[in-house]
């Protein structure tokens, strides 16, 4: 039995340049118009480098964008949940004639991240497409804000990708490219593999999810967002020693591997667990978990919409199929972790914690209940925010002696 294959049948589409060809690309993009991208359009170049939005050779054309809204597939027919689009400022877009090369620029740090040969200017509707990716015009929501903010055209066309924008080099082996992931799991001999999406650190019911995964297929992969998120949440950094910690203590060995991949949050709910489970068959994985409120955000979707939207495709659209399961919390009267589809006890016997509720407790120095979360995992993430509580009190000192 092999890994699933690549999305679209073929083999893995990387874009990023190496040896001869990078030097003389780089040399080149030097000499070309140039064009700072968001932070969103960072994480989808490097994706494409890394062969994780295979096989797109770049960003959308007006009728791939009409189409992916509309129907969920590229003007060509390949199934794609969310538009991967490029925006520039109308002087920038007028100064640019279709077949000129830009180059892109790194919001980061300046330098340039990959060239492209601009295949056609055009203008779009951003609320239709709010509407059809995120369900709601509501600036307030993080995406549709992204959407509502980007500039007024779009170019579209190939890339060659330059960099991997930092990743590799701040993350080091937790990011993995396709490429690595697949060899990796075939060095282990796994077949079935699942992805857990995580933008938090793992709690028990995360644990639960993964453990379940675990009876179903040969392993798991971990695979933390490493992209902008929205204020509060967790850095990588914090995560990933609290789910590594969890790991060593809580699983057997050679069932869990972490990972981590480039994306900004797009808070999409259900399109973006059809995205994450579109590029996790890039990554070689047969399955992914799809639990409650999944790339949610606020009350935008419902609990469940995520599950629902895999029956609503077509069939074989993605060989990586959801591993659905219900809400997962402790139950006092069951004795342990369980779901709603195995625990038959009231709501006043489980505890249900959210992750906004607990990262305010962590935030307030409050107890959490030994039920909701491993004191292992705890520690490191008390830590953590100890040292956010000891930036302010230094900030705060600051901000008083500039004043006097």
């Amino acid at each position: 039995m092999a890994l699933v294959d690549p999305h679209g049948g073929g083999a893995l589409r990387p874009l990023l340049l190496n040896g001869e060809a990078l030097t003389a690309q780089r040399q080149r993009a030097a000499t070309l118009p140039q064009l700072t991208v968001s932070s969103r359009e960072k994480g989808d170049i490097v994706m494409l480098g890394i062969g994780g939005f295979t096989p797109l050779d770049g960003f959308m054309s007006h009728a791939d964008w009409q189409s992916v809204c509309d129907d969920m597939q590229t003007a060509g027919g390949l199934f794609w949940p969310i538009p991967i689009t490029l925006s520039a400022d109308q002087p920038f877009a007028d100064a640019i004639d279709t077949g000129q090369e830009i180059t892109l620029i790194d919001p980061d740090d300046g330098q340039p991240l990959a060239t492209m040969r601009v295949a056609e200017k055009y203008m779009i509707d951003k609320v239709h497409e709010c509407m059809s990716v995120f369900r709601t015009a509501d600036a307030e929501h993080p995406g549709v804000g992204m959407v509502l903010g980007q500039a007024a055209v779009n170019l579209a066309g190939p890339i060659k990708v330059l960099s991997t924008g930092g990743f590799a080099e701040q993350y080091g082996a937790l990011f993995m490219t396709p490429a690595q992931t697949r060899a990796h799991f075939t060095s282990l001999g796994w077949n079935t593999i699942a992805a857990f999406q995580t933008r938090n650190p793992m709690h028990r019911s995360h644990e639960y999810l993964a453990k379940i995964a675990i009876e179903v297929c040969d392993g798991l992969l971990v695979h933390s967002l490493l992209g902008a998120l929205k204020p509060g949440d967790i850095p990588a950094g914090v995560r990933t020693r609290a789910i590594a910690t969890l790991a060593d203590k809580y699983f057997v060995g050679k069932t869990l591997i972490q990972a981590g991949y480039p994306l900004d949050m797009r808070y999409a709910g259900p399109r973006e667990a059809l995205l994450h489970a579109l590029f996790r068959q890039n990554y070689g994985c047969s399955h992914q978990i799809v639990g409650r409120d999944h790339a949610g955000v606020g009350s935008y979707y419902g609990p469940f919409d995520a599950h629902h939207i895999f029956d609503r495709i077509p069939k074989g659209a993605l060989q990586t199929q959801p591993l659905k399961i219900d809400w997962t919390f402790w139950c006092y009267k069951c004795g342990g972790m369980a779901s709603a589809r195995t625990c038959p006890h009231d709501a006043a016997d489980r505890l249900l914690v959210s992750g906004t509720k607990l990262r305010k407790w962590l935030s307030e120095g409050a107890p959490v209940p030994a039920e909701f979360s491993r004191p292992e995992v705890l520690e490191i993430l008390r830590e953590y925010y100890a040292g956010l509580d000891a930036e302010e009190n230094v900030e705060v000192k600051l901000s008083g002696h500039s004043a006097r």
